[in-house]
């Protein structure tokens, strides 16, 4: 299991990971609404997760939310390169209840976000902007080259819980392990 700390001025934040767990999340984010999507992401990614946060939410939830990306990002980075022996390219699509999104990923080293999910508003209390913020830090600091993108569906909840839901199972395919691969690169490298 990885464990790493991320200590700023904003946000104090502890991630233990195990890529290849059984989905048992543990998250204190002091985000109810980021709680539920990181242990729906841990559930189908089967990667067992536990995040504490005390983090600035009096002034609002982005330094938590961001810095939360850039920890598990940086925490699946140490247990994922140097990449060789998986398949490297992800995807799937999730439907929740009238929600479709599509979430294709490459281990690429080479952090890019491609976000297209009409998510603008609130969730209960989140601000629904801060997903962005999210899949952003995750992508640039895992690295890897991440497409989210919207099909169908009005409801914010579903969207968002789909798109959590299809970088999960994206994830699991992309690091599949495959011993014949080598590294999985013309490149020699990633």
């Amino acid at each position: 299991m990885i464990e790493l700390q991320r200590n700023t001025k904003e946000t104090n934040i502890t991630v233990k990971l195990e890529l290849y767990g059984s989905g048992i999340a543990t998250i204190k984010s002091g985000v109810g609404f980021l709680d539920h999507m990181l242990e729906s992401f841990a559930k189908h990614a089967l990667i067992d997760l536990e995040v504490e946060c005390q983090g600035d939410t009096h002034i609002d939830d982005h330094h938590t939310v961001e810095d939360i990306g850039i920890a598990i990002g940086k925490a699946l980075h140490k247990e994922i390169y140097p990449v060789e022996k998986i398949e490297r390219f992800g995807n799937a699509t999730v439907v929740m209840d009238e929600a479709s999104v599509s979430c294709d990923i490459d281990i690429s080293n080479r952090g890019f976000l491609v976000f297209e999910l009409p998510v603008e508003g609130k969730v209960g209390q989140f601000d629904t902007e801060l997903v962005e913020e999210f899949f952003r830090a995750f992508a640039l600091n895992l690295p890897l080259t991440m497409h989210l993108v919207y099909h169908r569906g009005k409801n914010r909840h579903h969207i968002i819980e789909a798109s959590f839901k299809a970088l999960a199972v994206a994830l699991r395919r992309a690091t599949t392990h495959n011993a014949r691969t080598g590294i999985p690169s013309t490149k020699g490298i990633l």
